[in-house]
Formats: C-alpha cells, sequence, structure tokens
C-alpha cells in the first residue's frame, strides 16, 4: 500500500514537472514572438503603380500587424485581397525584424476609353485587356484614333485591323524599354501614331525602323524638357542626320 502511494506521487511529481517545463518553454516561446518578431522595417519591391507607402498599409491592415511573425503566418493561410493592376502580393521575412514586400502589378502598357461603359481598358504585351477602371493611371498612355467601342476583361482588344494592333504592341513595348512611355498615343487617318509628352508632340510615322526611332528619340527627349512643340521623325531613317522641331507659337 505505501509502495502504491509513493509511485502515485512520484507519477504526480513527473506530472508536474513536465507541466512545469512545458508551461516554461510556451512562456519562452510567448515573449520570443511578443518581444523578438517585432516589425521595425518594411521592404517593397515590384511595385510601380502604387508607393512603398500604399502597399505596406495595404499588407499591414489590423492591430497585430506590428508583429512580424504574425504578419507572415497571416499571408500564409490568407491573400491580401484583389488588388486593382496587381496580379499577386507576396509576403515574408527577412530576419524577424524586417518584412519584405513583393508586388507583381499586371504588365499595362497603354489603355482605351470606353464610352460605353465610362472606364479605362488596360492592356498587356499580348494586347489582352487585363482591368477596367475608372481611375486613370498617370505615365500609362491613353491611346485615341483607333475605333475600340467595347471590350472583354482578359480577351484580346477588339481592334478591326490585327496590323494596326500589332503596330500598337510593338510601339508600347519598344517606349517601355526605353521609359519613354508617353501621355496620349494618337493614330491619324494613315493610322501613323504621335506621341504627346506634356509640351511635346512627336510623329512617328510608320513603324519602319522603330527601334532606331526610339532610340534617337531617348537621346532627344532631355533636350526639349520645357519646351513646346512637335517633333518629326516621320521620314527618320538610320542614315538621316537631321530631325525637326517646329515650335508651337
Amino acid at each position: 500500500m505505501i509502495r502504491e502511494q509513493r509511485k502515485r506521487k512520484k507519477r504526480r511529481k513527473i506530472r508536474l514537472i513536465v507541466l512545469s517545463v512545458f508551461l516554461l518553454a510556451v512562456t519562452a516561446a510567448v515573449l520570443i514572438i511578443w518581444n523578438v518578431f517585432t516589425v521595425s522595417a518594411v521592404v517593397v519591391e515590384g511595385n510601380d503603380l502604387y508607393s512603398d507607402e500604399q502597399i505596406e498599409k495595404l499588407v499591414l491592415n489590423d492591430e497585430y500587424s506590428w508583429n512580424s511573425l504574425y504578419v507572415n503566418l497571416k499571408y500564409r493561410i490568407l491573400d491580401v485581397g484583389d488588388v486593382p493592376f496587381v496580379d499577386a502580393v507576396e509576403v515574408s521575412l527577412d530576419d524577424p525584424h524586417t518584412v519584405r514586400i513583393a508586388v507583381y502589378e499586371k504588365g499595362i502598357l497603354g489603355c482605351f476609353y470606353i464610352d460605353a461603359i465610362g472606364q479605362y481598358a488596360y492592356f498587356d504585351k499580348d494586347g489582352f485587356v487585363v482591368e477596367t477602371s475608372t481611375e486613370e493611371i498617370t505615365d500609362v498612355p491613353v491611346v485615341s484614333g483607333i475605333a475600340c467601342d467595347s471590350v472583354v476583361l482578359y480577351e484580346k482588344l477588339p481592334l478591326d485591323n490585327e496590323q494596326v494592333l500589332q503596330n500598337l504592341l510593338n510601339l508600347t513595348q519598344t517606349l517601355k524599354k526605353y521609359n519613354l512611355l508617353p501621355q496620349e498615343i494618337y493614330y491619324d487617318e494613315k493610322t501613323e501614331p504621335t506621341l504627346t509628352y506634356y509640351g511635346t508632340r512627336v510623329m512617328m510615322g510608320t513603324d519602319e525602323y522603330l527601334s532606331q526611332k526610339v532610340v534617337r528619340l531617348s537621346a532627344i527627349m532631355p533636350q526639349l524638357s520645357g519646351l513646346y512643340g512637335t517633333l518629326h521623325m516621320e521620314t527618320w531613317t538610320p542614315d538621316t542626320t537631321g530631325i525637326i522641331y517646329e515650335r508651337d507659337e
């Protein structure tokens, strides 16, 4: 009988020790999580259409977002949600104090204003409509002069002339490459584009020598800052030495 009582006491003692160790471990873990995993820096990458502050506010959006481990675990389970002009947002930790937010924006090259729906239809490098919105994005050119009366999201731009669409895509991709996307791209009756950069209009002519024209334009544009007028590149070729610039009166 006495031996059984001793065994029971010994088992209770062992259980108490195990429970105490467990509680100490949990307490230590909570203290580490509470005191070590605090957000002191946020690194945002891949964002052009949104500012770092906008993305940070979008991700760190509740009362517990001061804790980096909580933020990391939260976005392993949940996603950020639908964000206009963004394909995905990924959240990770560089270290216990640094949250890294990778933004994957939709590759927007231009847009059409669609009167029927009162919205802009934004298209990508393949000519597919990736977003419709009442918001006009800065540094994304509005295309005009080409009939585009209706669109379907995630389908190709319904332009009547496939060659004009290909010209538009080649032009916007090349301009994007050299960081020269204008405010507006206007196609005239000959379907030749004119680019508008604030006070400067650039008449591009046909798509012959398109890449070389854009390279030349990238060298000229800094010299036209603050000026108002028209730059004529319609007849420019790699063998041409002079380009006419007409100042507005």
